[in-house]
This record gives C-alpha cells, sequence and structure tokens, in this order.
C-alpha cells in the first residue's frame, strides 16, 4: 500500500506533540479524530503526558507499538525535522507536516525546507504549513483546521485539494452551510512532496469523487499536473480551478504564501484551456459550479427555461444567461397550451421565458406538473427555477416537488433563490438540486456544464505524433536581421513576402523595378527589431523614390541610434489582407504560441490569446488552432465580415501549426520569436511573413 494511498485511508494515525488541551491547535487533531468517528488506531506522541483523552500516550517517535500509516507532526520547523526523521526510519507510510517557517519566508526557510525532504528519505510528506487532510468518505479527520468544530459534516462528490490551508476550512464550512458535500479535502501547501498533481491524479481514482476543485496558488509541476488533469478527463471528472494572483498585488501575496514562482495569468488561462479545465472566475464560483457539475446531469445546448413566481427574479436570472451567451425562447404551442392548462386566468404569463406561474410557489403539485412539462418540452435543454419568498417559507416542500421532478439522468434542473435564505439552498442541496444565492452564479454554472459537455463530446483526444527534430539544429546565435530570421521560418514552412536585401541607392532602385510598381523599404537590423521608432519603416514607396528615401532613412537612423546602417529591404507591397501576429511565449508553466491581431496596432488592440504546446512534443492539431482564432474579437475579419473576402484561414492555420513545431523543434535554443504581421490573404492565395524577430541561443546539446 503506498504511502498516499495510506494518507488518504489510514488505519493508524501518530499525532506527534499532541496536546491533552483541545483548546490548542495541537490538541485538535485528536479530538477531530474521535468526534468525527475515525476507527483506526491513535497514538499521541508527548514524552510530558502518560494518556491523551483516554489514549496511551508514548514519549517518542521510536515507542510507538507499530510504524503508523500516517503521523500528523505538531512541533515547530526546527523540532520537525528530527522527529519526521525518526517517523521515516521506523517505516511511517506519510507525515502531514503544519509548521510554518519555511520556503514561504525566504531563502533560510527554502534552505529549511530542502532538509525536510531529505529528512523524509522515501515517506512522503503533505505540507509543511499545511492545515491537513479530510476524508469524510470514510470519517477521516487528519486536521487541525477549526471548521472541524462543526458537530456534522455532510460528504458528498466534490473532491477539493487547495494550496491553502485556511481556505480548505472556509470552503469546508461554507459547504457544509450550503448543503454542499465533500468527498475529500487536501491542503498541500508548500508541497515539498506531494503537490496538486499528485491529489488530482488520486481523486481521478477516487470512486467518491465525481468532481474536482482546485484553489491554486502557483503550479511547480506543471507537466505532472497537465498528465493528471488529462487522466481526470478520461475518467471523466471534471476540473474546476480557481487560480488566485490575477492582480500584480495578488500574484506578490500568493507567491510570498508559498514561495513559489508563478506563471502569467494569461498562461493559466491557456494551461487550463489545454488541459479541460473549468476555470472558476469567482471564488463563489468554486462551491457553485462543481455542485452543479456534481449533478451528472449533461446539457445537450444552450437553450434554457426560466420558470418563476417573481418576475423580478426571473428577470434577473434570464439577463445573466443572456449574458452567458444561453438563448431564452418563449413556449412552443405545445409546451404552452399544456402550461395554459394549469393555471387559468390573467394570473399568470405563460407565453413568454421567463415563464411565470404566479401561484407555483403556493402548490407543490402545480409546481411538479409545471416542471415536468418544461423538461419534457423539445425546446429547452435545462430549467431554471426562481424560488421566491413563498418557497422558502417552506424549503421542504419546496425541495421536494423539486426532487420528484428528477427523474435519473435527464436535464439540467437548478433553482436561484430570489431571497435571503441560505437553509432554503442547504434543503435543495441536500435533496440533489444545485442552488445558488446570485443570478450571475446560474449563468456561471451553467456555462460550466456547456463547457464540460463540449469537451466530453469532442473526447480526450489522443497525443499527436510526437515532432521530428529535422532540421532543428541552428547555428547561428543572437538576435537575428529580418531577413535571416524570415528565412528561418520558412526552413519550417512559412513563406515571406517577396523582397530583395540592399546596400547601395543603385540596388535598391533595381529591387523596386522588380518588385513595384510600390514597395516597401525598411531597416535591416539584427539590433534594432523595432525599426518604425527609429524612423526605419517606410511604405507605398514609388520605384523612383526608393534611392532618396533610402539615403533619408539612413539619417533618421543614424539620428535616433548613433549607428549609420548598412543594409536595407525592398519588399513588396502587400494590400487586401487581414493582419495577424505569431510570436513564442515562455513561461515557467510551458511554451505557448501567441495568436492574434497584428500589425501596428497589435500592442494597443491586444485581441490575442495563447495556445499551449503539449507535453513531449506532441503536436498541436488543426481543429485547437481553429478554436483559438475563433475566440478572438476580431476572428469575424478572417470570416467574410460585412462582404469582405473570407481569408485563407486554412492556410493560417498550416502557418500556425509551422510555427509551434519550429517552437518545439529548436527548444531552449529559441529565446524568442515573432512574426507580426503574417498577411493572410483571401482564401486560397495563403499567407506570408511580412516582418519577424528572432532570437537564439546557443545551438541545443
Amino acid at each position: 500500500m503506498s504511502g498516499l494511498r495510506k494518507l488518504l485511508r489510514p488505519a493508524s494515525v501518530a499525532v506527534v506533540g499532541a496536546s491533552a488541551d483541545p483548546a490548542k491547535t495541537s490538541g485538535r487533531p485528536i479530538a477531530y479524530l474521535r468526534k468525527h468517528g475515525f476507527s483506526g488506531r491513535i497514538y499521541p506522541v508527548n514524552p510530558n503526558a502518560r494518556e491523551i483523552d483516554g489514549l496511551a500516550c508514548y514519549p517518542d517517535v521510536s515507542s510507538l507499538p507499530e510504524a503508523p500509516d500516517v503521523a500528523i507532526v505538531l512541533l515547530g520547523a526546527q523540532r520537525t525535522q528530527q522527529a519526521v526523521r525518526e517517523l521515516a526510519a521506523i517505516g511511517t507510510g506519510a507525515a502531514i507536516v503544519l509548521a510554518s517557517g519555511y520556503s514561504e519566508t525566504g531563502e533560510a526557510g527554502a534552505r529549511r525546507q530542502r532538509e525536510l525532504r531529505e529528512a523524509a528519505a522515501g515517506m512522503r510528506i503533505l505540507g509543511p504549513n499545511t492545515i491537513g487532510l479530510v476524508n469524510l468518505t470514510d470519517g477521516i479527520t487528519l486536521s487541525a483546521s477549526g471548521a472541524l468544530e462543526a458537530d456534522h459534516l455532510v460528504s458528498g462528490p466534490v473532491g477539493l485539494v487547495s494550496q491553502s490551508g485556511g481556505i480548505l476550512g472556509a470552503l469546508l464550512s461554507r459547504g457544509a452551510a450550503r448543503g454542499i458535500g465533500f468527498s475529500k479535502l487536501i491542503s498541500t501547501s508548500n508541497e515539498v512532496d506531494l503537490d496538486l498533481a499528485d491529489f488530482i491524479d488520486a481523486l481521478a481514482d477516487d470512486p467518491a469523487t465525481r468532481v474536482i476543485a482546485l484553489y491554486v496558488e502557483s503550479i511547480r509541476n506543471p507537466r505532472a499536473f497537465r498528465a493528471a488533469a488529462r487522466k481526470a478527463a478520461r475518467m471523466g471528472k471534471p476540473i474546476v480551478a480557481f487560480k488566485v494572483g490575477r492582480s500584480e498585488s495578488g500574484a506578490r501575496a500568493a507567491a510570498s504564501h508559498t514561495g513559489a514562482l508563478a506563471g502569467t495569468d494569461r498562461m493559466y488561462d491557456a494551461l487550463f484551456d489545454e488541459s479541460g479545465i473549468v476555470r472558476a472566475q469567482t471564488f463563489s464560483d468554486l462551491l457553485d459550479i462543481p455542485a452543479a457539475l456534481a449533478s451528472a446531469r449533461q446539457l445537450a445546448g444552450r437553450r434554457v427555461a426560466v420558470l418563476t413566481s417573481t418576475g423580478g427574479a426571473g428577470t434577473l436570472v434570464a439577463d445573466a444567461l443572456g449574458l452567458a451567451g444561453f438563448e431564452l425562447a418563449a413556449p412552443d404551442a405545445r409546451t404552452g397550451q399544456a402550461l395554459r392548462a394549469l393555471q387559468s386566468g390573467d394570473l399568470a404569463a405563460l407565453d413568454r421565458n421567463p415563464i411565470d406561474v404566479t401561484l407555483a410557489g403556493l402548490r407543490p403539485d402545480l409546481l411538479r406538473s409545471a416542471i415536468r412539462i418544461v423538461l419534457e418540452s423539445e425546446s429547452y435543454d435545462a430549467l431554471v427555477v426562481v424560488v421566491g419568498s413563498s418557497g422558502v417559507a417552506q424549503p421542504e416542500l419546496m425541495a421536494g416537488a423539486l426532487k420528484d421532478s428528477l427523474g435519473p439522468g435527464g436535464k439540467p434542473l437548478l433553482a436561484y433563490i430570489s431571497p435571503h435564505a441560505p437553509r432554503a439552498a442547504e434543503v435543495l442541496s441536500r435533496h440533489g438540486v444545485p442552488a445558488f444565492l446570485a443570478p450571475e452564479s446560474v449563468g456561471a454554472a451553467l456555462a460550466a456544464m456547456w463547457r464540460v459537455r463540449q469537451r466530453d463530446a469532442l473526447g480526450v483526444a489522443e497525443a499527436a505524433p510526437v515532432v521530428a527534430r529535422v532540421m532543428a539544429r541552428s547555428d547561428e546565435t543572437g538576435s537575428l536581421d529580418e531577413a535571416r530570421a524570415k528565412a528561418l521560418f520558412a526552413r519550417f514552412g512559412i513563406a515571406a513576402v517577396r523582397e530583395i536585401v540592399v546596400r547601395s541607392d543603385a540596388e535598391a532602385g533595381e529591387a523596386a523595378r522588380r518588385l513595384g510598381p510600390r514597395v516597401v523599404l525598411k531597416l535591416l537590423s539584427g539590433a534594432i527589431t523595432h525599426k518604425s521608432d527609429v524612423g526605419g519603416v517606410a511604405v507605398n514607396i514609388a520605384c523612383e523614390e526608393v534611392g532618396p528615401r533610402m539615403r533619408q532613412m539612413a539619417r533618421d537612423v543614424q539620428r535616433h541610434t548613433g549607428v549609420a546602417p548598412a543594409s536595407f529591404l525592398v519588399q513588396e507591397m502587400v494590400s487586401g489582407a487581414a493582419e495577424v501576429i505569431l510570436g513564442v511565449h515562455k513561461d515557467p508553466l510551458g511554451t505557448a504560441i501567441l495568436l492574434g491581431m497584428g500589425g501596428v496596432v497589435a500592442e494597443l488592440v491586444r485581441d490575442t490569446t495563447l495556445l499551449l504546446l503539449p507535453q513531449d512534443g506532441a503536436a498541436l492539431t488543426p481543429e485547437q488552432v481553429e478554436a483559438a482564432l475563433r475566440r478572438l474579437k476580431t476572428w469575424p475579419l478572417l470570416d467574410g465580415y460585412r462582404g469582405r473576402d473570407r481569408a485563407d484561414v486554412p492556410a493560417l492555420i498550416e502557418a500556425v501549426l509551422a510555427f509551434a513545431r519550429m517552437a518545439q523543434a529548436l527548444g531552449d535554443q529559441l529565446v524568442e520569436a515573432e512574426i507580426n504581421p503574417l498577411f493572410v490573404r483571401p482564401l486560397g492565395q495563403g499567407v506570408c511573413a511580412a516582418d519577424g524577430v528572432a532570437v537564439l541561443g546557443g545551438p541545443p546539446g
């Protein structure tokens, strides 16, 4: 039995540094283990006590009657190292280290953390700086969290892995108040050994877990994380992640909390997208979305009905759903007729959506019938029921009516509770009906269900063939000039505009006549990448003007830089093409391809997306590239917006794939690369690189 499996389901637990005072942090773990029904063996370790809470107490680790499956270490950082060493020596499966004072405190703490890992030898460690682990499925509370003071904790299908111990306790207590049950809650914190990926992998195998929720400060091992996320996807277990540190101040706080470097927030978007993970945009989403996904109901489309007995609340939900991209069509004739048969008179508005059934909140039988009619309607893929004041007055009746309408499987049924009524939310959740306290949460939950449905429909893609490193080595180093950069891109299949390198007026004139009638003139320099900033770009020049314009450009560049340029580029003028930017972005999380609106306004418009390159050299797929293009706000410009010619998107996709192959083939040798703009001509006419930057380090070994 592995150390990780013992950690999740131990038969014996030692508590090193246990106190007889349950009011102290060191007294809580034993009290909580016994309070919440742990049936295994508990061994307190404290040289100053004979017994604790009726349990025999041992003076030191070596005196224990057996090697425990798990040890909770409640000592300070200095004494923890020796205790961990002794626990490892007797064969303990895993240790949970609560002490702080490690990598989160700076270099001295980081050194102490390395020593802790060495002391553990082959024993697994959770922490340090952790609040522990709670297995509600089996009633095992290996934690000192004050949230365990609750008398009754509901187990359920949501597994939580948090890099913050305080957040574990917060979500446990919030979930209990909402009737949302957890299977396992794990605080990984500094992750000297066991990390997010280890527990995602374990929860993917856990039959009690249907949805995995993550509170993320940083991902220390992106490769293992991505592999574990793909395993969870193959097992049909959605992952919902809330990433803290989106602002600069939040990122600093997250880094100081766990002592880890974090990638840029946009790279986390790319990582989550590539891994099939739903990103929670708000902290409340980290409860709401998993609760909805745990219902295991499939959202087949984006058509939603809202059933309400209060018009204002129905409008709030409708607005939130509309902003989330859902359709709220009026009932079809058959559905409308069935609804009108339930409630006659002028009290109900049954020909529109939200469907206003005024008396439903007072008559559970009427509500059941209305829900059944809407769920059976072929016009809708999901139903949201608004619970008003009359419904929350008798939450058990309301919950019963909604639960009775749920058959096995079937369409999603969600509830929005309009008044402040946390008790009603708890009751509905306990009855299997996801209940929400904000209309925006309803939209976020359904949007997540739709994303998971789309992912499931596509399946988990098999790894594409590994990119061959043919022609990968480059003998060039440093910052390449534009012509050499585009020659590099051409090696991987990305054509450039027609152009000629020139060094004199005569060469420039001859080049212009060959490429004209009108041309582009550029400075050619590996040291100056932003040529426009120093007067190094001129467009739409007549052939006879090229020589004088080149001399003027040389003077302008020398005035700005103090260097007299020796070489220039004469290029063909390209018109009627869309402009796209392609770039390579490197980050602790991995390497990504930046793709978006290009040209001189690229930095102003900032309409870009990132495509994280697959692991182990596997290739991007055309489908991934097309999906990324469609995420751009400016996608319509490529797709025939307002009568424009459709751009050659198939050729653009091939160029992106080629650029990605280059980035993977060159590996660490490629420091930086960018094409801006990449001209995308009308359909069937291809693409060509108009400008490029490439910086190469030493050749790969």
